[in-house]
C-alpha cells in the first residue's frame, strides 16, 4: 500500500486521490498497488456503485515517476502500472475523474477508460510516449483514433502535441470544462448521480458502451510488448539520460 493514495467513502462513492503533490502526484508501483486494491475494494462492496479518481495540489498526475519506472525496467510485464490498467479496463463499476493541472502520459490515458471526466481550464494534457523512445500504452494506440480519429490521434501520439482542456472537450476527451474551485464537488455530485442509479441498468449499458473488452486487453499486451522492446533500445536509454539531467537541473 501507498500513503500517496488517500481514499474515501461516501454516498456510494469511493474516491481514490493521487496525494504525492510535491513530485506532482508522480505515480510509483506502490501508488498503483494501493489503487488495484481499491478497484478490489470497490468491486467487493455492494455499497459502492462509482469510483471517483482525483489528484491534490492543483494536479492530477504527471504520469510515472521516471526514477521508478527505470528501476523496475528490468521485469516490465509485471509492472505495477501495466497491472493497473488492465484491471481499470475490466472494472465493471463506473469511474468518474476531476482533472486540473497536469495530466501527462498515463494521466491522460487513463481517461479513456473513465466514464465521465471533468477537467479545469488550466489542464495540459499531454502523451510523449515517442519522445522518450517508447510507444503508446493502455491501449491507448486503439482508444485514441476511436475517440478522436487517426489524424488527430497521430498528432498527439506521434507527434506527442500537447492540448489544453477546451481542446480536449472538442475532442471528446471530456465532459465539460469546470473551473478549478468548482472541480473536485462538481466531480463528485455527478459521480454520487451515477450511484443513486440503478446498478444493474447502469453496468449493463456501461459494458454496452464500452465495447470488447478482449480486443482492449489484446491490444494492451500487443504495447506492452512493444514498449518492453523499445525500452532496450538505445534511443530510448537517450531519451531517458536526456530528461533525467534536465530534471536535476
Amino acid at each position: 500500500m501507498s500513503d500517496h493514495i488517500k481514499l474515501e467513502q461516501a454516498d456510494g462513492v469511493l474516491t481514490i486521490a493521487m496525494d504525492r503533490p510535491d513530485k506532482k502526484n508522480a505515480l510509483t508501483g506502490a501508488m498503483y498497488e494501493a489503487m488495484i486494491a481499491a478497484i478490489d475494494q470497490a468491486e467487493a462492496d455492494a455499497k459502492t456503485g462509482v469510483l471517483l479518481l482525483r489528484g491534490t495540489g492543483g494536479v492530477f498526475t504527471a504520469g510515472n515517476d521516471i526514477g521508478d519506472f527505470l528501476a523496475a525496467a528490468g521485469n516490465l510485464e509485471d509492472f505495477p502500472a501495466l497491472r493497473f490498467i488492465r484491471r481499470l479496463a475490466i472494472c465493471d463499476k463506473p469511474v468518474v475523474a476531476a482533472v486540473d493541472g497536469v495530466a501527462v502520459g498515463v494521466g491522460t490515458t487513463i481517461l479513456f477508460h473513465c466514464d465521465l471526466v471533468y477537467a479545469a481550464p488550466n489542464t495540459a494534457f499531454r502523451m510523449p510516449f515517442v519522445d522518450l523512445g517508447l510507444v503508446p500504452e493502455a491501449a491507448s494506440s486503439l482508444l485514441v483514433p476511436q475517440r478522436v480519429g487517426l489524424a488527430k490521434a497521430s498528432e498527439l501520439l506521434l507527434l506527442g502535441e500537447g492540448f489544453n482542456a477546451e481542446e480536449a472537450l472538442r475532442l471528446g476527451i471530456i465532459n465539460a470544462v469546470i473551473a478549478p474551485e468548482a472541480l473536485h464537488a462538481h466531480a463528485f455530485e455527478r459521480a454520487r448521480t451515477l450511484a443513486a442509479k440503478p446498478r444493474k441498468a447502469v453496468a449493463a449499458t456501461r459494458r454496452l458502451l464500452r465495447g470488447d473488452r478482449d480486443a482492449i486487453l489484446a491490444r494492451m499486451n500487443e504495447e506492452a510488448h512493444e514498449f518492453a522492446r523499445a525500452m532496450r533500445s538505445d534511443e530510448a536509454r537517450a531519451a531517458f539520460t536526456t530528461f533525467m539531467s534536465k530534471a536535476r537541473k
